[in-house]
């Protein structure tokens, strides 16, 4: 199985090393394996849960509500359906962070239209 040092996960996930520490510290990322030396080694299951972990930061999730899904990850299949549902609202709330972003976009564009003068309404250029 391959390991892979924090420097490399950092390169691969792009989570510093003190988020790796705290992620570690808080419970959100299981005890990561250690070398006889006493370095942390990560797996490729370490790698692939880090890449979920930073789709889930990286779509606004909050850290409690992550440690929430975390928890309910560990006990197992049971939980499943609770799991199912975190994620659904989450989805619900990136939809909406997704159509607020588009109408910014929007108005961006507009701008920039305006300012490339294919606009010419003076209304846009007092907003």
């Amino acid at each position: 199985m391959d390991s892979y040092s924090p420097a490399e996960v950092t390169a691969r996930t792009g989570f510093s090393i003190d988020t790796l520490r705290y992620y570690e510290r808080i419970g959100l990322l299981h005890e990561v394996g250690r070398t006889a030396g006493g370095r942390r080694r990560f797996t490729e299951q370490d790698l692939g849960f880090l890449r979920l972990l930073r789709c889930l930061r990286d779509t606004e999730m909050p850290i409690a509500e992550m440690l929430r899904f975390v928890g309910l990850l560990r006990e197992g299949d049971s939980t499943r359906a609770e799991r199912l549902a975190v994620l659904r609202e989450h989805e619900e709330r990136v939809e909406d962070q997704i159509g607020r972003l588009r109408g910014h976009q929007e108005h961006i564009r507009m701008k920039i239209a305006f300012y490339r003068g294919a606009v010419e309404n003076e209304d846009l250029a007092s907003v």
